[in-house]
C-alpha cells in the first residue's frame, strides 16, 4: 500500500503525530527496548508472526514504558508510585513541539521583559513531571511546575532531583502556599465570565496568586481534569494510565477548570506571551474559544493532538498585540480574498457566520459595523492602529520617509469590508474587500485569521 497521511471522510488531512517529535519516524522498538531493559521485558509480548506488543490496561506495563523511553530517549530518570498518571512520552511530546511552533511564529512579540531563554509554567505537572523534564531535556526550557497534593510535589520534586543536569531548570510549587481570595475578590473575578452565584464556593489557585508578582513567562501549559466524576474518568477499557481523583476531576471537569485559567489569564496578561491548555472535547474547545475572546484576547490558535485513538485538542490564547503576519513572499499584495464555507454545523448558517465574523474582529480591537441587510461587516483601523500597522508593517520594507509618505496618502474611513453570500444551503462565500490599499499586509493577515477561525467555529468535521 501506499503512504502519505491518512484522510478523513471529508477528504481532509487526519492529525497526525508532530514532524519534529522523536517518534514521528517510527513508533518505540518494543522488542529492542525489552532487549536493552530487563526490567522492562515481562511486559512485552511476541505473536506469531514476531510483533512485539504492551498491553496498555496494565498500569505497571505502561508506567515501565514510559519510565524507559524517558531514559532511552531523553536520558531522564523517572518514576511514579502506583495510581499517580502515567503519561505516555509521544503524546506529551506533541504538545511542547506545539508550543515551540507557536513561541518560533512570531505571531505576536516577545514579553518585554524576555532574557532570550524560554521559561514556561506548567499548572498541574504531577507526580509525573513530564511537561517540565521534556522541555528541559529537549529543548533547555525552565520550568516552573505547581500542584496542589502532597503526594504529587514529592514525587515531582524526586524526578527533578533524580537529573541533576535539569535541576537547575525546574522549580516545584505549592499552589495551596497562596492565600484564597475574599469572597468579594471571587466576586470581581467571577464576573468576568461566569454567574455571580457561584463565587461563594471557593477555587483553587491555578495561576493567580501562584504567579509572583515580579515574575514573567512565556508560554503556560496545562493537562487538565478532564473529567467531572471519577466514575467518568474509567470509562476507557483500552488503556490504563492510572491517575487519582485530584488529577483527573474536578467540579464541572475541563470546561470550568480551563476557564478558571482565561480567568486568572485576565488578570495576568502581562505576564505571560501565550496561555495554553489541553482540551479533551470538541465542543468544549468551541466554548472555551469564545471565552478567551469574550475575556479579551487578542489571538486565539487551536491544533489537534493525535493521541493513539484518543482525540486532544490544544486551546492557545493571548493579550499581546498581534504583530502585522508576514506574507512576504512571492505572491502580491491583493486587494481581494475569498473562501467557501462548505459543511456547516447545525444551526451555523450566514447570519450566525457574520455574527461569528463581527466577534472575530471585536477581538481583535478593531471597530466594526454589521449590516444584515447586505450581511457584510465594514472594519475599520483607527489612526493610532493604521499608523502602526504602515510604519512596523512587513509589506513597507522602505525607509521611515517613505512610510512617512504612505501615511500622508491613507484613506481615511472604512478599512476593508467582509461580506457572506450563500451559495447553496450549507455553503456559504466569505468574500474581503480592501478598501484603504496602505493596509494590504493587515487585511491580508486578518482575511486569512478568520477563515482559520470560522473553519474551526462554524464547519463539520467528521471523526
Amino acid at each position: 500500500m501506499g503512504g502519505g497521511r491518512k484522510r478523513r471522510r471529508d477528504g481532509s488531512d487526519a492529525p497526525s503525530i508532530h514532524p519534529r517529535n522523536r517518534y514521528a519516524a517510527a513508533p518505540p522498538d518494543f522488542a529492542a527496548l525489552a532487549e536493552l531493559y530487563p526490567s522492562f521485558r515481562p511486559f512485552v509480548s511476541v505473536s506469531d508472526r514476531g510483533r512485539a506488543s504492551v498491553d496498555f490496561t496494565d498500569f505497571s506495563a505502561t508506567r515501565e514504558l514510559t519510565r524507559v523511553l524517558l531514559l532511552h530517549d531523553h536520558g531522564v530518570n523517572w518514576w511514579i508510585p502506583d495510581g499517580q498518571l502515567c503519561p505516555t512520552v509521544p503524546n506529551r511530546s506533541n504538545y511542547i513541539h506545539w508550543i515551540e511552533d507557536l513561541l518560533s511564529s512570531n505571531l505576536i512579540p516577545p514579553i518585554s521583559s524576555s532574557s532570550g531563554k524560554v521559561r514556561g509554567f506548567d499548572i498541574g505537572t504531577g507526580a509525573n513531571c513530564i511537561y517540565p523534564l521534556l522541555g528541559a531535556s529537549l529543548l533547555g526550557w525552565s520550568f516552573v511546575g505547581s500542584d496542589v497534593t502532597d503526594v504529587a510535589l514529592e514525587w515531582a520534586k524526586k524526578n527533578v532531583e533524580s537529573n541533576p543536569h535539569l535541576a537547575e531548570l525546574i522549580e516545584i510549587r505549592n499552589a495551596n502556599a497562596a492565600p484564597f481570595p475574599s469572597e468579594s475578590e471571587a466576586i470581581v473575578r467571577e464576573n468576568i465570565l461566569e454567574p455571580v452565584e457561584d463565587a461563594a464556593m471557593q477555587k483553587p489557585h491555578v495561576l493567580v496568586d501562584v504567579v509572583k508578582e515580579s515574575e514573567s513567562f512565556d508560554f503556560c501549559m496545562c493537562n487538565p481534569p478532564f473529567f467531572e466524576s471519577i466514575e467518568e474518568a474509567g470509562l476507557n477499557p483500552k488503556t490504563s494510565c492510572g491517575g487519582t481523583a485530584e488529577e483527573m476531576v474536578c467540579h464541572g471537569g475541563e470546561l470550568a477548570f480551563v476557564t478558571r485559567i482565561i480567568e486568572d489569564s485576565v488578570s495576568l496578561k502581562n505576564s505571560f506571551r501565550w496561555f495554553t491548555s489541553m482540551v479533551g472535547r470538541k465542543a468544549n474547545l468551541k466554548l472555551l474559544m469564545t471565552k478567551a475572546r469574550e475575556a479579551g484576547a487578542s489571538v486565539v490558535k487551536t491544533t489537534e493532538f493525535v493521541q493513539g485513538q484518543t482525540a486532544r485538542w490544544g486551546l492557545a490564547w493571548s493579550f499581546i498585540a498581534p504583530i502585522n503576519k508576514v506574507f512576504r513572499s512571492s505572491s502580491p499584495a491583493k486587494n481581494h480574498h475569498s473562501f467557501m464555507l462548505q459543511g456547516l454545523r447545525r444551526g451555523h448558517g450566514a447570519f450566525q457566520v457574520l455574527k461569528s465574523t463581527e466577534a472575530f474582529f471585536l477581538a481583535s480591537k478593531l471597530s466594526c459595523k454589521l449590516d444584515t441587510s447586505s450581511f457584510s461587516v465594514s472594519v475599520t483601523l483607527s489612526d493610532e492602529q493604521t499608523e502602526a500597522a504602515i510604519l512596523h508593517g512587513d509589506d513597507y520594507a522602505g525607509s521611515l520617509e517613505d512610510s512617512s509618505a504612505k501615511l500622508g496618502s491613507v484613506v481615511k474611513g472604512i478599512s476593508f469590508r467582509i461580506t457572506v453570500f450563500e451559495q447553496i444551503p450549507g455553503t456559504l462565500l466569505i468574500k474581503g474587500s480592501l478598501l484603504n490599499k496602505a493596509l494590504s499586509g493587515t487585511f491580508s493577515s486578518l482575511f486569512f485569521q478568520l477563515e482559520d477561525t470560522l473553519r474551526m467555529e462554524c464547519v463539520s468535521k467528521a471523526r
